[in-house]
């Protein structure tokens, strides 16, 4: 049996995460997914919309993905590759080359991201949408301020 193991945050699950789950899943017979915790991507200087619990279940329950386990820390992952008897470590490629020490315990592989898809879009689209939100309230509430002022 060949497995195949990868992480990730996976925070506002978008096609592009079922895609590459897809692809890493077709690499082998099982596919092992650890999902970064939320205390994890704290020390990584990262916040999520979804917490920990949430986004777990989510990836458990896409068809292709066998089981689920906790990412903690980033030295995990040699362990895990013993522990799961992993043949296959495989990573988007905007992570290409950072787990290149990984080598000698399996194969390495870095997969293309599905283009024009990202979280990070996702939170940058939701930031600007709030701001722009806040700026029509705040206007709002300087129009309704000047027409309470005239009733006076």
């Amino acid at each position: 049996m060949k497995t195949v193991l990868t992480y990730g945050t996976f925070d506002l699950f978008h096609i592009g995460h079922l895609r590459l789950l897809e692809r890493l899943s077709s690499l082998g017979d099982r596919l092992v997914v650890g999902v970064s915790t939320d205390e994890f991507n704290a020390t990584k200087g990262k916040a999520t919309f979804i917490p920990y619990a949430e986004r777990a279940e989510i990836v458990a329950n896409i068809r292709c993905v066998h089981s689920v386990i906790p990412e903690n820390d980033w030295a995990q992952k040699r362990h895990d590759i013993v522990r799961l008897k992993a043949d296959v470590l495989g990573m988007g490629d905007d992570w290409a080359g950072k787990f290149d020490e990984l080598k000698d315990a399996c194969e390495v592989i870095y997969l293309p991201r599905t283009a024009g898809i990202s979280s990070t879009t996702i939170k940058d689209t939701l930031k600007a949408v709030d701001r722009d939100n806040l700026l029509k309230i705040k206007d709002a509430l300087g129009l309704l301020e000047s027409i309470v002022r005239n009733f006076e």
